[in-house]
């Protein structure tokens, strides 16, 4: 058990890498896949909280967007409860990229997972469901004194 987290962080940036070299034939960075996917399945976040969501900071997430927009892939739109907020939708143009990134998806999952039994692909689903339920569980270690 000691490396196990070290192999699931191994897998995930082999996973990760393979699909960014294969969403670069399409034109799209690991940052902009990572935003269209989110805004796919959750339309209309405002910046902030796709920040939140991403990992990354909001100045970051700024840059993608005005990328992103220039592209004709997003739209802000103003948060009719708050105006200093923006919200973020894809446009109609993102969705033959999205379509794309969702073949590429796939066909990396079923050569990544090429060989291994269909139950023991649930049962490593349903194990990293569990890890992530216990990780969202944790409390945060409490701060050391100052001595």
């Amino acid at each position: 058990m000691e490396h196990s987290l070290v192999e699931i962080g191994d897998t995930a940036h082999a996973l990760r890498r393979a699909f960014d070299r294969r969403a670069a034939a399409l034109g799209v960075t690991r940052a902009q896949w990572r935003v269209l996917a989110r805004l796919n399945r959750q339309p209309g976040l405002r910046q902030v909280e796709l920040a939140d969501l991403l990992d990354v900071e909001p100045i970051t997430l700024c840059r993608i967007v005005d990328r992103l927009e220039e592209a004709g892939l997003v739209e802000r739109k103003r948060d009719p409860a708050d105006r200093r907020a923006w919200r973020l939708v894809l446009t109609a143009q993102a969705n033959p990229i999205i379509e794309k990134l969702h073949q590429l998806a796939a066909e990396l999952t079923a050569q990544a997972f090429a060989g291994v039994a269909e139950r023991d692909v649930e049962r490593l689903f349903s194990a990293l469901a569990k890890v992530r339920e216990n990780v969202a569980a944790l409390q945060p270690p409490k701060k050391a004194a100052n001595t």
